[in-house]
């Protein structure tokens, strides 16, 4: 079982947030590029925001080096796992013998598809939100980008929040509900100071920490994070892909640009009440899950 074979490691608490604070300093040599450009773009630029200062980049600039460091902390987590706590990545990623790629890319596929039929169908009804931003050069090396680097970016989030700190958490409280309900707030709280929570104020976050506790649902009924990596490297893709804002953390060169004011009520509410437990009912079905309560709460 993913949270009980913490059982034969018997890596203790502290270990677990050593590696944490690790992976935060790797993340943090990962920023050094994009606060040298920053720097040097105050020289250029009137404001000391550094917000506006990176949205000054070119986009494709821009997301590369938000995406740099999360790169190197990938380095990072992988060090932790091997050095420190003398474990293979596999064993936090999967219950199983070895990772299930076909999870993994039967999750991506259905989410993106979803997230793409979403986005069609809102510019098909609302085509005065949206402005066509198609640019050859410009789009194909944001794909480049994207397909390199996005994934490396949710594969951490989900190795570390999914993955390291579920088992981490679970040495320490011995149970399986309340690893997956800090986990969730940790997650919603790393986003607390996105633009997106700027602009559409700190109810946001009930999307950040509800999306959190789907995936760590879908972990520990599967027994293993592969579910997770495909969903949330299929949201962050398609998205920057597709749809961009003056307001989101990821500032694309993507189709569309919308530029309606955000409505997050009926965002969210549909995403966390209906797209999540339809996505859910659709794996238990294809996966044979059983025991809800059972599992999502028992001892280990």
């Amino acid at each position: 079982m993913f949270l009980e074979q913490v059982r034969q490691f018997k890596n203790p608490f502290w270990m677990y947030l050593l590696g944490s604070l690790i992976v935060i300093l790797f993340n943090v040599v990962g920023q050094i590029p994009l606060s040298v450009v920053i720097m040097q773009n105050t020289k250029a630029i009137t404001t000391t925001d550094p917000m506006e200062l990176i949205r000054a980049l070119n986009k494709n600039v821009q997301l590369f080096l938000l995406l740099l460091p999360f790169t190197i902390a990938f380095l990072g987590f992988w060090l932790v796992v091997i050095k420190l706590h003398d474990r293979s990545l596999t064993s936090v990623i999967t219950a199983r013998t070895q990772l299930d790629w076909k999870r993994i890319f039967f999750s991506f596929f259905i989410w993106g598809g979803v997230t793409v039929s979403v986005v069609l169908i809102d510019v098909a009804f609302s085509p005065q939100d949206y402005q066509w931003n198609f640019n050859p050069s410009a789009f194909f090396l944001l794909l480049t980008i994207g397909v390199l680097l996005i994934p490396i970016q949710t594969s951490l989030e989900e190795l570390l929040f999914r993955g390291y700190l579920l088992q981490g958490f679970a040495t320490l409280t011995k149970n399986r509900w309340m690893p997956l309900l800090l986990t969730a707030v940790l997650f919603g709280s790393l986003h607390l100071f996105n633009p997106e929570v700027a602009k559409l104020g700190y109810g946001l976050l009930v999307y950040y920490i509800g999306t959190g506790l789907f995936l760590g649902i879908i972990t520990l009924m599967d027994d293993g994070i592969e579910l997770a990596l495909g969903f949330h490297a299929a949201n962050n893709l398609i998205m920057a892909l597709l749809v961009t804002s003056t307001w989101t953390a990821f500032q694309t060169d993507s189709l569309w640009i919308d530029v309606a004011e955000p409505k997050l009520t009926t965002e969210m509410l549909l995403t966390v009440l209906v797209l999540y437990p339809l996505f859910l009912l659709l794996l238990s079905k294809k996966y044979g899950w059983k025991n809800w309560i059972h599992n999502l709460t028992k001892s280990i």
